[in-house]
Order: C-alpha cells, then structure tokens, then sequence
C-alpha cells in the first residue's frame, strides 16, 4: 500500500480506502488522498461526536500512514472544519438555485423545502455531523458550523432584500427574517433525521407551513427608521 494514495476496499468485513488505480497527476494523487481522509473521517462520525476521533483511527480507515496525514491538513481540527465547509457547500448552492426563482412565495418555499429534504436524504452523514456538531460539539468544528450558518443567513438576507415588497425593510429586519428562516430549516434537518420510516411527507409538510407562518406578517410589516 502507498503512504498517499487511496480508493476504496474491504479488509476484515471493515471498510478501508485503499489504491486502485494510480492518478495522472500529483495534484490528482494529492486531492485523491485528501478525499479519502474526509470521507474515512465521515464515516467515522456515524454515532459519535467529532472530539472523540483520532489521526490514527482516520489514517488507517483512509489507508494512509500518520505521518502523511500532514500533507493535507495541519491538524484534526482543520480536517474537521473542511468536513464543515463541504457539507454546507452544496446545500448552499441548491437552496440559492430554488430562491432564485421568481415564482410565487409559496412556490419557492416548496421548491426549498423540498431540496432540503432531498439534500438531507443524500447526505445523512453530513448532517448528522453538523447537527450533532452544532448542539453538541466544542472547539474550532462547532465554531465552524456556527459561523457557516450565519454565512447562510446572511446570503439569504441578501437575496431576500431583492424581491419588491421586502426593499423598504432595513438591513436589521431582513436579517431577523432570514434568521427566523434558517432556524426553521434547522428543525426540519432535525425532524428527518429523528424519523420514522413514513414520516417525510408529513415532515416536509410542516416545514412548508413553519415558513409560511414566518412570512405571512410581511406585507404588513414596516421597518421603523
């Protein structure tokens, strides 16, 4: 086995990522290995808090020696918070697709909550170590998560500021909106997680209807100057 090169096989009925075939370049074999840690580290995560894992338990579920650990990340902690960034990244983006949408409001916030709710379903993994990282994590990972979710909604602030009825509002009050938004979206994430096999549909349902009630004030609503 090479120190820093790795895809994926299965040793003592354990999962292991190991070489399979050998990447063009050195970027390629650098990014390949990086890739490797993050998931070992996932899939570490499935039932235990961040704190507890270990460079040498992610090193050898990624096939790779201790020492070429430093390569990619100056510690644990970074790994961690690169696990963070990745796992905001693409709901992120997907959420912002929906939000562009010019349709009506009840339309959007169907179209997001229905992304999150598949977003959620593809990447269990993730989100559970973001929640269980969130209410439950210490240190530079829950700092990361933190702040990825003011990141969030801040974002939302700015695209909420663009639709017509919400221009006159103050940058104070758009970001109370967006607030009360993203809480909503976390007790969704929540709620599916913690389901029972059937439960979606009603799940997805009530996220319709929490954001419904959070914008159902705004037409009457004034920011005071």
């Amino acid at each position: 086995m090479m120190a820093d090169s790795a895809g994926t096989s299965k040793a003592g009925g354990r999962k292991v990522i190991s070489v399979t075939a050998e990447p063009a370049t050195r970027h390629e074999r650098k990014e390949r290995t990086r890739r490797a840690l993050l998931d070992a580290a996932l899939g570490l995560l499935a039932d235990r808090g961040f704190g507890s894992l270990s460079l040498r338990e992610v090193t050898k579920r990624a096939g790779i020696v201790p020492t070429a650990f430093y390569r990619h990340f100056a510690s644990m902690d970074e790994l961690g918070v690169a696990l963070v960034e990745e796992s905001m990244r693409t709901l992120r983006d997907m959420i912002r697709s929906a939000r562009a949408d010019r349709r009506a409001s009840s339309d959007i916030i169907r179209a997001s909550v229905q992304t999150l709710h598949q977003q959620v379903r593809a990447h269990e993994d993730h989100f559970r170590f973001l929640v269980r990282e969130r209410y439950g994590g210490s240190g530079a990972v829950s700092r990361a998560v933190a702040t990825e979710l003011r990141l969030f909604s801040s974002e939302l602030a700015v695209d909420l500021a663009r639709f017509q009825y919400l221009r006159e509002w103050s940058n104070e009050d758009l970001h109370m909106m967006a607030e009360l938004i993203v809480t909503a979206m976390q007790a969704t994430v929540l709620d599916l997680l913690e389901a029972r096999p059937g439960a979606d549909e009603r799940i997805v349902r009530t996220a319709e209807k929490r954001l419904k009630l959070i914008t159902l004030g705004v037409p009457a609503w004034r920011s005071r100057t």
